[in-house]
């Protein structure tokens, strides 16, 4: 099963604040012991939304949004895939993370992902 650990926004990742050389070799540390683990697929962090866009829908009506965008915790900051046997395998894995806030308030938000086998009919989700 593949999940999504999803690194939610602050309003220091928002303001393009960047970890410190202390902050980096921490998250390093874990992102090392994913792969050593087998179970990392990919992961990155992500500019501030003001150097972002979204495109809002409206039926057959498309939008442009410039970023930046209201609300630092509603948007994600950084993400890493991973790949587990389990819901609770990927609990336990969001469980040891360093902080992501490095120290201030911070959230990962786990989401298994849909797999093609989830769209056969039939099939048990």
């Amino acid at each position: 099963m593949r999940y999504l650990m999803m690194v939610k926004g602050t309003k220091a990742s928002e303001a393009g604040v960047m970890p410190t050389q202390a902050q980096i070799a921490e998250m390093g540390a874990y992102n090392e012991e994913l792969a050593k683990a087998g179970v990392l697929v990919d992961l990155s962090g992500l500019q501030p939304t003001s150097k972002g866009a979204k495109i809002r829908f409206s039926g057959g009506k498309r939008t442009l949004i410039e970023g930046p965008f209201a609300e630092a915790s509603d948007i994600v900051s950084g993400y890493w895939i991973i790949k587990v046997n389990s819901h609770e395998e990927a609990i336990a894995w969001a469980m040891k993370a360093p902080n992501p806030a490095f120290g201030g308030d911070g959230e990962i938000e786990i989401r298994r992902f849909f797999e093609m086998e989830d769209f056969v009919p039939g099939a048990a989700t």
